[in-house]
């Protein structure tokens, strides 16, 4: 396989200024373009300015060339080789086209990967930058892209796995709802755009009735004593992370049987119902673009 040559655009009904101004923004905390949280962010290890370095997921790249309001050049990094870039040409007053377009010569497994898994991962998520700028500078998209069912499973198999940490100091209420639990555990993923604030909306994971104890400071503690078995669980959400953290103290023979099978399927489950919850609320979560023209609108 030789250079691959990737091109998307289309034209907005809408000024080459206010797009432009879209683009300058790429890879900002209020990034208006890039199709988060469904995918990875673009993120720099600085401002936008030719030089900085970073990418999205694993793809990594640096800022080649950069003219404000127009276009902006990413260069793949090693071992990777190529570009790409998007830019915004105006077609009258009130009339633009956005191009995306990519160079890159796969190499040894890519050249498998390329057409299989990067082009339709690809492809969908520039569709989605085009969508973004077109709901951005004119409050609708005529066309939304769709995910094939294709792109639907890739996206899952490769969303972010929650990582297991100590019960976080902001679990207050956790931490004084249990004296010497016998078991504690915490998993946590990253907090990302569009994602709720309130813990109480990350209840239904929990996929049962459990009574709450309280909520206070980003954290809902919940009842969930079962045979014999004390136990709380908290919902934490702090400005970077979703923790889902549990207390467990078996009080009784039956509670310590009950226990000692339930806790080796434990950590699997409280991993899942947290990733899978995450993901959809992901998925459900507002467009950049629409977040841009609410933001726009207060």
């Amino acid at each position: 396989m030789g250079v691959v040559r990737n091109e998307h655009q289309r034209v907005i009904e809408a000024p080459a200024a206010a797009v432009g101004a879209l683009i300058d923004r790429l890879s900002a905390a209020d990034d208006p373009l890039f199709p988060t949280p469904a995918w990875p962010a673009m993120t720099f290890d600085g401002p936008l300015a030719v030089g900085a370095s970073g990418g999205h997921g694993p793809v990594r790249y640096r800022v080649a060339a950069y003219e404000p309001g127009r276009r902006v050049r990413f260069d793949f990094t090693e071992p990777d080789d190529g570009f790409h870039e998007i830019s915004v040409e105006p077609l009258g007053e009130r009339r633009c086209l956005v191009r995306h377009v990519l160079e890159t010569t796969p190499r040894r497994l890519e050249r498998l990967l390329w057409p299989t898994v990067i082009r339709p991962v690809h492809d969908t998520m520039v569709e989605e930058v085009l969508d973004n700028a077109e709901r951005a500078a004119t409050g609708h998209c005529a066309h939304p892209t769709r995910w094939s069912r294709w792109v639907r499973l890739l996206n899952a198999l490769d969303w972010d796995r929650p990582e297991t940490v100590a019960v976080p100091e902001g679990a207050r209420l956790l931490r004084a709802a249990l004296d010497r639990p016998a078991y504690q555990d915490a998993y946590r993923m990253r907090m990302l755009p569009g994602l709720p604030r309130d813990p109480r909306a990350w209840y239904p994971m929990l996929r049962s009735a459990f009574p709450e104890l309280g909520c206070a400071d980003g954290e809902l503690l919940l009842q969930v004593d079962i045979a014999g078995l004390t136990a709380r669980a908290s919902i934490l959400v702090d400005d970077e992370h979703i923790t889902l953290s549990t207390y467990a103290r078996p009080d009784t023979r039956r509670g310590r049987l009950y226990w000692g099978v339930v806790r080796l399927g434990h950590p699997f489950m409280a991993r899942l119902m947290l990733r899978r919850t995450h993901r959809a609320f992901a998925l459900g979560a507002p467009s950049a673009g629409e977040r841009e023209r609410r933001t726009a609108t207060v």
